[in-house]
Parts: C-alpha cells; sequence; structure tokens
C-alpha cells in the first residue's frame, strides 16, 4: 500500500465468465461496477443476500447463494483449491438493492471498516409511505437490536444503543408516497427502515417494520463514493 493507503494499481474491466472442461464457474447474478487490486464494486440485485445467515451456520459461507460467495468464486476463477477471497466492508439487507463494494484483503477490509465515515459516502433513494412533514432534515437515535438480532429500535441514550444518523430530502411525492434521497452519516443495521418507520413513514414493501405489501421493498443503493476510488452508482425507478 502506497502512504495515502492504497496500492498503486489500474482499474481492470470485468473479466469475462466462462466454463471450461474441469471446473464449472459460477455465473454472477450481478453486474460488477468497479474492480481493482484492492476493492470490488458490484450491483447487488434485490432478493440477495450479502453475506451467509446465522441461521445456516459456518458452512454457508461455501455453499449459500450470497453475493460475498459468488465474488469468492469470481476472484478463484472457479479454482476450488485457491485461498483467494474477498472481504466484507459493509452490509446491504437482502432485499435492499444497488451498489456494495467489498476489499480483497484483510489489510483493507480493517482499513475501511476502522475509518468508513471519513473514506466513503453513501446516498440512497427510499420511497417511503405518506407525505413528509417537510421537505428535508435529520433522524438521530441510538438503535438497539432485540435479543434475537430480528429487529432493530431507537431506545434512550445510555440504554446501549448506537448512535445512527439519517439524513434526507424530499425528491418526488406520488399517490400518497414520497421519494426520498438519504445520506447516512452512521451504517448501524436496518437504519433507514427504522428511522423512517419511527417516524410514521415506513419504507414502501417494509412489512416487517409495518409497511404495506409491495412487489419489492422500494430501497436501493443509488451511490457511494470511496475517497481515492471514485464515485459508483446505480440508477433504479422506484
Amino acid at each position: 500500500m502506497t502512504a495515502g493507503g492504497w496500492r498503486r494499481s489500474a482499474p481492470r474491466a470485468p473479466r469475462q465468465l466462462c466454463y471450461n472442461a474441469h471446473v464449472k464457474r459460477k455465473r454472477l447474478p450481478f453486474e460488477i461496477l468497479y474492480e481493482d487490486d484492492d476493492i470490488v464494486v458490484i450491483d447487488k440485485p434485490a432478493g440477495l443476500l450479502a453475506t451467509h445467515t446465522r441461521l445456516h451456520g459456518a458452512r454457508a459461507r461455501a455453499e449459500q447463494p450470497t453475493a460475498e460467495n459468488f465474488l469468492n468464486d469470481y476472484v478463484r476463477k472457479g479454482q476450488a483449491k485457491s485461498r483467494k477471497r474477498v472481504w466484507l466492508v459493509h452490509r446491504l439487507d437482502r432485499e435492499t438493492s444497488g451498489v456494495m463494494m467489498f476489499a480483497k484483503s484483510a489489510e483493507v477490509a480493517d482499513r475501511m471498516r476502522s475509518d468508513w465515515s471519513n473514506l466513503t459516502e453513501k446516498t440512497y433513494l427510499a420511497r417511503v409511505e405518506g407525505t413528509m412533514s417537510g421537505k428535508s432534515g435529520v433522524f438521530e437515535s441510538h438503535l438497539l437490536e432485540d435479543s434475537d438480532g430480528y429487529r432493530v429500535r431507537s431506545v434512550p441514550e445510555g440504554r446501549g444503543g448506537k448512535c445512527a444518523k439519517t439524513e434526507w430530502k424530499v425528491v418526488s411525492e406520488s399517490r400518497g408516497t414520497s421519494l426520498v434521497e438519504v445520506k447516512l452519516h452512521t451504517g448501524r443495521k436496518n437504519q433507514i427502515r427504522v428511522h423512517f418507520a419511527e417516524a410514521g413513514h415506513p419504507v414502501l414493501g417494509d412489512v416487517k417494520y409495518g409497511g404495506r405489501k409491495a412487489r419489492r421493498l422500494f430501497l436501493h443503493s443509488t451511490r457511494l463514493k470511496v475517497r481515492d476510488k471514485g464515485v459508483f452508482e446505480s440508477c433504479l425507478d422506484l
């Protein structure tokens, strides 16, 4: 790595996927937006797990269809004995789509995790129920996971929750819903979903947090800015 923290390397275009006579390489169910020696950035589809779930145990790392496992196969070029892998540095919920980044080494992953808020800037689009009371604002609270890890809620300061800050502005309004642009100042589990639900405006399709059923969860990671790497975008009509 250089003094700035990254190795000097030119970005590569996504490699062509193929199958050979000995190893059947899995086709990627997503587009690779960017790749170099440090990171790989993808456009994750809704419905795909980012990483394995606790319910499936350790074997899921190799067997469960996740973005992480697809990328592990990708960097190994289909060679099962290869020790190459990717490292998770942030998460997207299963039903959330859009830009997501993985590291290609433990060193890069540790650096990204330890200084995430200074090295990156994440922007989402969400369609939420109802009309917001203003055109912009900030939600800030302390979020705590329930004991089973399924749901997250705001709790008073000092009760074990982690500080969460969500900045938002209204883009448009239509048919009793609002399209909002959201910038995260922290990266807590279910942060956007919880903050809007607790404000009385759950994300459309977010039944888990009181939203009405829809064809999908209307939450999309539309932009990720990474210092010294670039800005990566994914467009989706919500």
